[in-house]
């Protein structure tokens, strides 16, 4: 395998580590970046992106950080390597991917940052972001009425390194800390996981019987919080996530988890690959960096029709 001139030692390790082969330099070529597809949520931006994308006539290549920011510095080589025209990114931790996007500044490559954001403007061209704050308390809002407004409660926390996990965290206790007979009996991080939210649900049941409801910090860790519960034979307790994804759809409509926060997550994406192509191609940059995307309550009312991140009509 011959190396391009601008291909650094790096990128080509990155590439390996993927266990792909490397497609031939493209002329349009746009790199899309996210966490691992694993999370339906993830698997939808990269969706979304790669199909808007090659829509527009660009090939894209869709490569996955795991939430790890060495592998997502090497997979921002790859993309430098192959000169690709803009990178989509969803990044792998405020502070720890600045440098990366500021490497791919340097040479020459624009980034349109999803879903999370980054602790620096000016670096990024585009920042495109659900309004988490808006969202959580929407989600606050629905979680105090299904509580009754009284009884003892568990939060489940995001990946601390990832600025949602306190916007949202902050949105929810701004509602449900005006609400004294509210009590907050356990609050633990689970990065975002599923198993990990099943495995910390486990041992707070144990420590504390009584409690009431669960609200998450996203729909992967409120899927492992409900069937810990269900497990324990606890489908009484009031789950609460965020995201929408289609797994928590079903468990709404089937009786289970009773509401989530729908973050726009396939038109985010989207929408990031055609300020890109904008940027391409005519060198037009948004009005603003930051972007907000207000986010929509799903419950009984509405989730049936909830499809990939997106309501239909």
């Amino acid at each position: 395998m011959k190396l391009t001139r601008r291909m650094t030692l790096a990128a080509f390790a990155g590439v390996l580590a993927l266990g792909t082969a490397m497609p031939a330099y493209a002329a349009d070529l746009i790199a899309i970046i996210t966490p691992s597809h694993d999370n339906p949520f993830f698997k939808a931006e990269a969706v979304g992106a790669e199909a808007k994308a090659k829509e527009l006539g660009y090939e894209a290549l869709v490569l996955v950080h795991d939430d790890d920011a060495n592998k997502q510095s090497e997979l921002i080589d790859t993309a430098i390597g192959r000169g690709a025209k803009a990178i989509i990114l969803d990044n792998a931790g405020a502070d720890a991917t600045v440098a990366a996007v500021q490497k791919a500044k340097d040479a020459g490559i624009p980034s349109f940052l999803i879903d999370r954001e980054i602790n620096a403007t000016g670096v990024a061209v585009a920042q495109i972001v659900s309004n988490n704050y808006q969202g959580a308390q929407l989600g606050a809002q629905e979680f105090v009425k299904l509580m009754g407004e009284k009884g003892n409660f568990v939060e489940l926390v995001g990946k601390e390194s990832d600025t949602n996990a306190g916007i949202r965290s902050k949105g929810y206790h701004d509602v449900i800390d005006d609400y004294p007979d509210l009590k907050m009996v356990a609050q633990q991080s689970a990065n975002w996981s599923q198993t990990e939210a099943y495995s910390k649900m486990e041992s707070i049941l144990q420590a504390n019987p009584d409690i009431k409801g669960v609200i998450s910090g996203n729909d992967t860790m409120a899927m492992g919080a409900y069937a810990a519960l269900a497990a324990a034979n606890r489908k009484d307790v009031i789950v609460v996530g965020f995201d929408g994804s289609n797994d928590v759809r079903d468990s709404i409509t089937s009786g289970g988890i009773k509401a989530t926060v729908l973050q726009p997550a396939y038109a985010q994406a989207q929408m990031a690959v055609e300020q890109a192509n904008d940027f391409i191609k005519n060198k037009k940059s948004p009005e603003k960096e930051k972007q907000l995307m207000d986010c929509v309550l799903i419950n009984g009312d509405n989730a049936a029709k909830l499809e990939t991140f997106a309501l239909k009509n």
